[in-house]
């Protein structure tokens, strides 16, 4: 048994490296052909990951779209959504945001201790908050989904976590979905990450309509 869950990051990208635009409504960079690959990825994970940012921002479910996928997970015993973990620096989530519906899914919310106390009152039964002293530091967060049953995690950002994942080389595949567009906005959030000599192995490339799948490994992968 490892110390922390198989890791997969994903996320969609435009030419110019912009994750999203600065506009209110979320950029779909997306295919639908990748949208339903995502899905069937989601199915085959035991919890997906997002910051405060992204729950704020693109008011994500997070839960599978496949009726189809669903029941095949509820015929392996696992729940019928993997479970969903939100990284927070500071608990400002909407309790009544998307993510936190009575879906079913479990939810778990990790942040610093200064205000765990408030987040939980806020929160209530909607979501468990995982407040360690110290605050989060991420090889600590993943040993703990890892006691706690999760065997393969996937990532979907935003640009912080993924730099926060990136940096660290916690991570064992990069899912990259390259879409056919320029974004040029100065102020959207671009895919980023600190400086490395890492030179990453390309192990699958493909089209899914007009977007281009790229799944790299890191030389480190194990």
């Amino acid at each position: 048994m490892t110390d922390r869950p198989y890791v997969v990051l994903s996320c969609a990208a435009s030419l110019d490296g912009c994750l999203d635009d600065a506009a209110p409504e979320r950029l779909r960079l997306s295919s639908p052909e990748d949208f339903d690959e995502i899905d069937e990825l989601r199915s085959t994970c035991d919890a997906i990951l997002v910051g405060a940012t992204t729950v704020r921002r693109d008011r994500p479910r997070l839960l599978l779209r496949s009726e189809e996928r669903r029941q095949a997970r509820r015929r392996q015993g696992k729940p019928e959504h993997p479970a969903k973990v939100v990284v927070t620096r500071g608990y400002d989530l909407d309790p009544e945001a998307p993510i936190f519906a009575d879906d079913g899914a479990r939810k778990l919310v990790y942040g610093p201790g200064d205000g765990a106390a408030a987040a939980r009152s806020l929160l209530g039964s909607r979501a468990e908050v995982v407040a360690p002293v110290g605050g989060v530091e991420l090889s600590w967060l993943l040993a703990d989904l890892r006691e706690r049953g999760v065997e393969r995690l996937l990532v979907e950002g935003g640009a912080t976590v993924l730099a926060w994942f990136i940096g660290a080389g916690a991570f064992d595949r990069f899912r990259l979905a390259i879409a056919p567009i320029f974004v040029g906005d100065p102020a959207a959030p671009r895919l980023h990450a600190p400086p490395t000599s890492e030179r990453y192995r390309l192990v699958a490339d493909r089209h899914l309509g007009d977007t281009v799948i790229l799944e790299l490994e890191p030389s480190s992968a194990r």
